[in-house]
């Protein structure tokens, strides 16, 4: 067992090195820099901050550079140095009306106060794989003009003002909010929770989901009421003197979906709201979080929940690629003792399956 397990010690060290060498490549191909990750890759390094839970560009570059390009096992990475930071308190919530805005886009008014922003995105283009890139591609410098100082309201609270949108669910004062990061998760669960788990869920799950909502399953008719990516502030209360002070800034992209809704016999028709929130430029993400926020909603607003975008627990348990990695993943590791125990147990079935018909077979064999 000793000689087995030392064996074992120098194979896994030696994978070790044979995945150092198979990340950093061909060595005569320069190597990567974290600069370079973190400013052409930029979706890359805001989806790994946004599951990672943690808003940092150099470390999330650091860790698709380490994971050689495997996203999820870089938000693992992330996820697992997070765990080792200290905690000294919680920012103020940040105003996403504040947002000195880059992209924002409205699918329910075209005239919106501060207008329609186009900003960066692969809306437009064409799809088509552009060979000069292969070439060391020096792009056209854009257009600029002076930033507008026009107020950006939210399309929600316009609709809010003449009353066609449900009011923002409001959190009672001095009412805990939930940590995912530090507690199980357990159900039911108030959306807090619900909008922690989908901001840390896999991308692709949530697309899946939503895209569900879509084809019937959880039908909400939403609309994109307005996706907003840009910078804001982020405050922290500082007691010794008494009012929030500016830590920084960060790029955050927010989705407000505004749904349909019948009304009730208490309450009027109006619009309902389903949220998105992540680091970086998310739009993807976002859209598909408020999606099946809405969907999750559906017990609150009285509707039948029966589609699987609707299940709060299964959603919220499945969400998780970092969970779901795991519990695939370790399908690879010994499982010698089980399975020769599945093996004992099938040939000892097929044996008395054997005995039990015998005497038919050897009747058969006699007419």
């Amino acid at each position: 067992m000793y000689v087995a397990v030392k064996g074992g010690e120098r194979a896994i060290e030696n994978a070790h090195r044979l995945l150092a060498n198979a990340r950093r490549g061909d060595q005569s191909v320069a190597e990567v820099t974290l600069d370079q990750i973190s400013e052409q890759l930029g979706l890359a390094v805001d989806r790994v901050m946004s599951e990672g839970s943690l808003y940092d560009r150099e470390l999330a570059a650091l860790a698709i550079k380490q994971a050689r390009g495997d996203l999820i096992e870089a938000i693992f990475l992330v996820r697992a140095f997070r765990a080792t930071l200290p905690r000294f308190g919680a920012s103020e919530p940040v105003n996403t009306g504040t947002m000195r805005v880059q992209r924002r886009v409205s699918a329910t008014f075209k005239d919106i106060p501060g207008g329609q922003i186009l900003g960066p995105t692969f809306d437009y283009t064409h799809r088509l794989l552009d060979p000069s890139l292969a070439q060391g591609f020096v792009p056209e410098a854009p257009a600029t003009s002076e930033a507008s100082t026009a107020p950006t309201p939210r399309v929600t609270d316009i609709l809010g003002r003449d009353g066609l949108i449900e009011s923002s669910p409001q959190a009672e004062e001095g009412a805990a909010v939930g940590d995912l990061t530090r507690e199980p998760l357990n159900f039911p669960a108030d959306r807090d929770l619900r909008l922690q788990n989908l901001a840390r869920g896999d991308e692709g799950f949530l697309l899946a989901m939503g895209y569900s909502t879509q084809r019937g399953y959880g039908r909400n008719h939403p609309f994109v009421g307005e996706i907003r990516f840009g910078e804001v502030e982020v405050e922290f209360f500082a007691e010794d003197v008494g009012f929030a002070v500016p830590l920084g800034a960060i790029e955050l992209t927010e989705c407000q979906m505004v749904n349909q809704f019948k009304g009730s016999a208490t309450e009027a028709p109006c619009f309902t709201r389903g949220y998105g929130l992540a680091f970086g430029q998310s739009e993807r993400k976002t859209m598909s979080m408020a999606l099946v926020d809405r969907a999750l909603r559906a017990r609150e607003l009285g509707e039948e929940a029966l589609a699987p975008a609707q299940d709060e627990e299964f959603v919220m348990s499945h969400s998780d690629n970092v969970q779901a990695t795991g519990f695939v993943e370790h399908l690879k590791l010994p499982h010698y003792v089980d399975f020769q125990s599945e093996l004992g147990l099938l040939r000892k079935l097929r044996k008395e399956f054997a005995e039990a018909n015998a005497p038919d077979a050897m009747k058969e064999a006699a007419e």
